[in-house]
Parts: structure tokens; sequence; C-alpha cells
């Protein structure tokens, strides 16, 4: 752990992304603060990370994306997410609740 952030889970970036942008169209470092406000800082997701998986989401089909203007006059591409993109977060997040579910009863048990 750095800066009191946790590390992002294997997998745990694409549900998180598309939990994100399953709440309205973003631009990347737009996507990167709604994960950001939403965990209340626990999840920081740094543009090393953010763009390839955006990328990675694009083409898998479970995103769109398209260019626009951001709010400061810049060339910026907007992602929302695709119908495959909402079945996907429906998987992901019963995925992630088994799990939690299983880490809360193992840590209960001990």
């Amino acid at each position: 752990m750095t800066d009191q952030n946790m590390s992002l889970l294997r997998g745990t970036l694409d549900l998180l992304i598309l939990k994100a942008l399953s709440l309205g169209p973003l631009h990347g470092l737009g996507v990167s603060q709604r994960i950001d406000q939403i965990t209340k800082g626990t999840f920081v997701v740094k543009p090393g990370s953010l763009f390839p998986a955006l990328h990675r989401l694009e083409e898998k089909g479970w995103l769109k994306g398209s260019w626009g203007e951001s709010t400061n006059n810049r060339r910026a591409k907007y992602y929302n997410v695709t119908k495959a993109g909402l079945a996907q977060l429906k998987t992901e997040q019963e995925n992630w609740e088994r799990v939690s579910v299983a880490v809360a009863r193992m840590l209960e048990a001990i």
C-alpha cells in the first residue's frame, strides 16, 4: 500500500471503470476522478493503468469511445458503456460479491 491507497486487485480495475461509466459518459481523467470520488480516495487510478485498461475494454466491445471537447476546450475521448459492457458489469459485480462474502466469512472464522 502506498499513501494509504489500496492497490487494485487483479480484475478490479475493469469493474471500477465499468461501474463509473455506467453512471454516464466521461473522458479518461473523468473516469479516474469519479472512481476516486466514489471510493473516497481508497482507489486512485493513475493514467498509466487507466488508459491501457480503457483501450482494452474498448477492444473487447465493453466501451465505445468518441472524440469530443473537454471542459477546458481540449480534445478528449469520451467513453460510454455498451450493452455488452453492462452485461459484463453485472457478471463482474456478481463475482465481486461472491469473493467479498467469502473473504468476510474467512475473517470472521479466524
